[in-house]
């Protein structure tokens, strides 16, 4: 199965997606932020970015999904800043900052195809809501140049559905969050407060883009929906109201990543929830009532005391890879 991708690129469409998304970098609206600010000319909104793509780092990724990773691992590119600012993210040294190196679209494309050359199964862009624009300008300079693997689409869910659909035919394989069921939560710990609209918006359309079934080829993903869940600690009310929006208003064929790896970072250290691992009583709850619901494709982990979060001021932010 040849990635979306390379049809559009052929017909040209894909480079007219490039030009329309570099456009709107004029007047910003890549998220639901809708900042309005030229980053063409520097101006900077809630991302904080110009026009130029920021990345911490690129490496072939064993700890994401099974359908993902394989056996060579995902093509992981982890761009610097975010659209939301969750104050238990497990990547806050690149979310809540520009952490980083900017780069132009040719480095950015060269980065894609060394990752296939080394053997990965797909390019996941970690956050790439800001970076649209280069991710796509680079994505049409590396399809050139022969990249022809899947390309995965990894965000938060804090999503504009009006751009999501320039990316019908581009991208393969969407890996959404969908973190809230209720925008309390979303504004307490995220700072958005119309969080669940957005997201259950994005995924429909990223669901009618590419179906709600993962489609699979020798245990590695090449098209379809996955939604990750992370269960939060003392916050198990909050993941049934996510899984009931998921079933009443999109599908139960969608495949769910429900994680339990939570891990406090520094700055929720002392918080009054936030401060603990998630429970195997809690997560088990969530697991159990998704099944219960007619959830049956769902990809679930221990629950561990493991540290699962990355590092990013080594040279390697994984420590067991």
């Amino acid at each position: 199965m040849s990635p979306a991708y390379t049809s559009l690129r052929g017909e040209g469409k894909l480079k007219k997606r490039a030009d329309t998304l570099a456009g709107i970098m004029r007047s910003c609206v890549l998220c639901p932020h809708r900042c309005r600010v030229d980053r063409t000319a520097g101006e900077k909104g809630f991302c904080r970015l110009d026009a130029r793509p920021m990345i911490d780092s690129a490496l072939a990724h064993h700890g994401e999904e099974p359908a993902l990773s394989g056996h060579g691992g995902a093509g992981t590119i982890f761009f610097s800043s975010c659209n939301m600012r969750c104050i238990y993210c497990q990547n806050y040294q690149i979310s809540h900052q520009q952490a980083g190196e900017t780069i132009d679209l040719v480095d950015l494309s060269r980065i894609m195809t060394d990752l296939q050359d080394r053997g990965c199964h797909n390019i996941d862009a970690v956050t790439p809501t800001p970076h649209l624009p280069g991710l796509i300008g680079a994505l049409l300079d590396a399809s050139q140049k022969g990249l022809s693997i899947p390309l995965v689409y990894n965000c938060g869910g804090y999503e504009n559905r009006e751009i999501i659909g320039l990316l019908d035919g581009i991208v393969d394989i969407y890996l959404p969050d969908f973190k809230y069921g209720n925008d309390r939560d979303a504004c307490e710990f995220s700072g958005v407060d119309d969080y669940v609209l957005h997201a259950a918006s994005a995924i429909r359309e990223m669901v009618r883009q590419v179906g709600d079934c993962l489609e699979v080829e020798n245990g590695v993903a090449k098209r379809g929906v996955i939604v990750r869940h992370l269960v939060l600690p003392g916050r198990v009310e909050n993941s049934l109201e996510v899984l009931e929006i998921i079933k009443r208003d999109i599908s139960t064929s969608l495949s769910l990543s429900i994680m339990s790896q939570y891990t406090p970072v520094q700055t929720v250290a002392s918080h009054p929830l936030l401060g603990r691992r998630v429970t195997n009583e809690e997560y088990e709850t969530v697991v159990n009532r998704a099944l219960d619901m007619g959830f049956d494709n769902i990809f679930v982990q221990d629950v561990s005391e493991r540290d699962l979060t990355p590092d990013f001021d080594r040279d390697t932010p994984f420590r067991w890879e």
